[in-house]
């Protein structure tokens, strides 16, 4: 019997009661799925930082900490946390922010909210250019960042990516490193998939954002602190950005006083650019529960050097 303890918040509970087992009985895993183990029997912990456990050394039989989100810069740093650190890459959660990313940049493309302002009447043939023309760049080129890039090279937009080490993947001119400012210089339109660190926050500052082209337009479904705020809203004001589409912030649920909301350049959706669904997550984390047991290596683990 592998004893595996849930630890989130009692919504996540509701949900993933029933699809963990159905996951575990496909993998044909003989578990015993609980919220109330005691930490000295329990050999895997499905996480959330939202749970309310901070202090992982009780936990001495455990072998992994299976984390139910993406982003893992809540519990990273952890001291008490010395057993791997699983982030959460599944389908759902992939193609969920394939079609909001991709829908999203086709918005500003093709220029549909400005075509929604104008039904008063008036013919305004104002055709857009090709995506050929349209160079987009994708910041972070992790699961998700090239899985999206793909989508988007796809489309036949000149996709730039950039990550802090090199990638190789087809279709997108890979930068890295010092070559931040060279991605910059080249997006027309920005996308921010990065992970959130010591050196990603604010990345998007009033120093890079002058590095864009004049017009450009920023789309942040990573990370809220991946940006300055204040920045950005100085280059909106002044016309160098002509829109930002934002779902994720510093604060959530974003304040109902914060200058996005009504800032007429500003896009605000609530954190749905996508969502780990119960399902696939479900096996996602059964099938590393396997690997474990069969001695195999843990797929996604955390550099906790690196924090992502």
């Amino acid at each position: 019997m592998i004893n595996v303890l849930f630890a989130a918040a009692d919504i996540r509970w509701d949900v993933y009661k029933d699809a963990l087992p159905v996951a575990f009985e496909k993998a044909g895993l003989d578990v015993d799925l609980s919220r109330d183990h005691d930490p000295s029997v329990v050999d895997y912990i499905v996480y959330a930082p939202n749970s309310g456990l901070t202090d992982f050394t009780p936990f001495t039989r455990a072998k992994a900490v299976l984390n139910l989100w993406a982003g893992v810069e809540d519990v990273a740093g952890n001291q008490t946390l010395t057993i791997p650190l699983a982030r959460m890459v599944e389908t759902g959660l992939r193609d969920g922010m394939v079609e909001w990313v991709t829908g999203h940049v086709l918005r500003h493309h093709l220029g549909i909210d400005k075509n929604l302002k104008q039904q008063d009447g008036a013919w305004r043939q104002q055709v857009p250019p090709l995506a050929k023309d349209r160079p987009v760049t994708v910041l972070g080129l992790g699961e998700l960042g090239a899985t999206c890039g793909r989508m988007l090279a796809a489309l036949k937009f000149p996709v730039t990516g950039w990550s802090r080490s090199q990638k190789d993947i087809p279709g997108i001119t890979c930068l890295s490193g010092d070559d931040l400012d060279l991605a910059l210089a080249r997006a027309d339109i920005l996308v921010l998939l990065l992970p959130l660190t010591g050196e990603t926050t604010n990345i998007l500052n009033a120093e890079r954002i002058a590095m864009m082209p004049k017009g450009a337009i920023v789309i942040n479904p990573g990370r809220g602190a991946l940006i300055d705020d204040d920045a950005l809203l100085a280059a909106l004001d002044s016309g160098h950005l002509s829109h930002a589409t934002l779902d994720v912030f510093r604060k959530e649920p974003l304040p109902s006083d914060h200058p996005y909301w009504k800032h007429p350049q500003v896009t605000v959706t609530p954190h749905i650019a996508s969502e780990t669904r119960a399902d696939t997550a479900s096996d996602a984390i059964a099938d590393n529960i396997k690997r474990g047991e069969s001695g195999l290596p843990f797929v996604n683990v955390v550099d906790r050097d690196l924090g992502y």
